[in-house]
């Protein structure tokens, strides 16, 4: 009897295709008219569907007036948005989910173009509120300094860092394979929930398509949920620690050579460019920028092979030949050169200034000669340490 009940449940499970999903907290003054609204537009589309409400605490009516109207309530004790969300499309039935804000300013008459889009084969459908991927933002529907620096700026940098073909990635109205997203393995908590779910749809290779959508004043009086710059924050942070190249990598080659060429073009002598003099002041600034930019580009491998090894990032073959390579070894062997190297420059300082009664030094040649061999010799002690440090990684990885 049991099994039987269980076979009826499942069955039950597989016959619902689309699951229209809401978070919410405090929304009784809009619910009603989103569950309304949704359950039309299912009811139009001809499909077998229903609303899920996932309730991140509310202390009003919203739970009531929700099941009350038809929709089906999953309480979420974790607070959040990403929780919310994460707790709602595990519970959902369907095989598809759309998931939107309860707010009212989102048009779940949309239902059928993200089906569509779904039905053809895509895992992920993202809308697009902002006019470059031909959304619409009605007047009042959002702040200026979303609509003008927030969505956008983040946005590029989205597609920028993981070539993601979206436009608008903070959109809350979007479409999804159940199945596929719940194979990402979404772990977020707050608002960069939206994020995470496009960089690791990316990342694993799922199929992304885009409609356009629109943005409408919300209905309720109070307050949004969204806190502009530490959630603005929050989205920035992940997206740069999801992708090291940009966080560590790129900016650690760019100060690297930047302060060689400087360091080198000071180290015979100064230079004076329009009355200013730039002298072994200047070049143990350059010095400090190249061993920061060294060590930098480090980090970019150590975050590199490390979000590989986690499963955060796709297996990358560069890595696994990085790890094959001796690492420790050759870090050893390039260290040992550029200490002997520093150590024997030093020697040669330390020879001239005996040569003189270890008195004061008289010009800024060996000033210059001092600063290239402490250069070399830090050098040559982060790149041992940092061999060794990616043989750890080896470690684990041959374990």
């Amino acid at each position: 009897m049991h099994d039987k009940r269980n076979a009826d449940k499942e069955r039950s499970s597989e016959e619902v295709e689309v699951t229209i999903l809401m978070p919410c907290l405090n929304e009784e003054e809009t619910i009603e008219f989103c569950i309304v609204e949704a359950m039309n537009a299912i009811s139009a589309s001809g499909v077998n569907g229903e609303v899920l409400i996932a309730d991140n605490g509310s202390t009003d009516g919203s739970r009531n007036i929700a099941q009350n109207n038809g929709a089906r309530v999953v309480v979420v004790k974790n607070k959040g948005y990403g929780n919310a969300l994460i707790a709602g499309i595990n519970a959902a039935k369907g095989k598809y989910v759309i998931m939107g804000d309860a707010d009212g300013s989102y048009k779940f008459g949309d239902l059928a173009n993200f089906l569509e889009k779904l039905k053809q084969g895509a895992d992920l459908v993202m809308g697009c509120r902002l006019p470059k991927g031909g959304g619409t933002i009605e007047p009042g529907a959002m702040p200026w300094k979303h609509r003008y620096i927030g969505n956008p700026v983040l946005s590029r940098f989205g597609k920028l860092f993981f070539n993601a073909p979206v436009d608008d990635f903070h959109c809350g109205l979007r479409g999804f394979n159940r199945k596929k997203i719940l194979e990402l393995d979404l772990k977020c908590s707050g608002m960069e929930f939206a994020s995470e779910m496009i960089v690791k749809a990316v990342m694993s290779r799922l199929k992304l398509e885009q409609i356009p959508t629109t943005l409408r004043p919300d209905k309720r009086s109070g307050k949004p949920h969204l806190r502009s710059w530490r959630d603005g924050w929050r989205h920035l942070r992940f997206l740069l620690l999801y992708s090291p190249k940009w966080l560590f990598f790129y900016p650690g080659i760019i100060l690297f050579v930047f302060s060689m060429l400087g360091f080198i073009s000071l180290l015979f002598g100064q230079i004076v460019i329009a009355d200013v003099i730039f002298d072994t002041n200047t070049l143990l600034v350059f010095s400090t920028g190249i061993l920061v930019s060294f060590q930098v580009i480090f980090f970019a491998v150590f975050a590199k092979v490390y979000s590989v090894q986690q499963g955060l990032l796709r297996p990358d073959k560069k890595v696994e030949k990085l790890l094959n390579s001796y690492p420790v070894e050759v870090g050893i062997a390039i260290g040992i050169f550029l200490f002997i190297v520093g150590f024997g420059i030093l020697l040669s300082a330390v020879f001239y200034w005996k040569s003189i009664g270890f008195g004061v030094i008289p010009n800024d040649n060996n000033r210059r000669i001092v600063i290239a061999a402490i250069t070399a010799i830090a050098l040559g002690t982060q790149s041992i340490f940092s061999g060794f440090a990616l043989g750890v990684f080896g470690i684990k990885k041959g374990s």
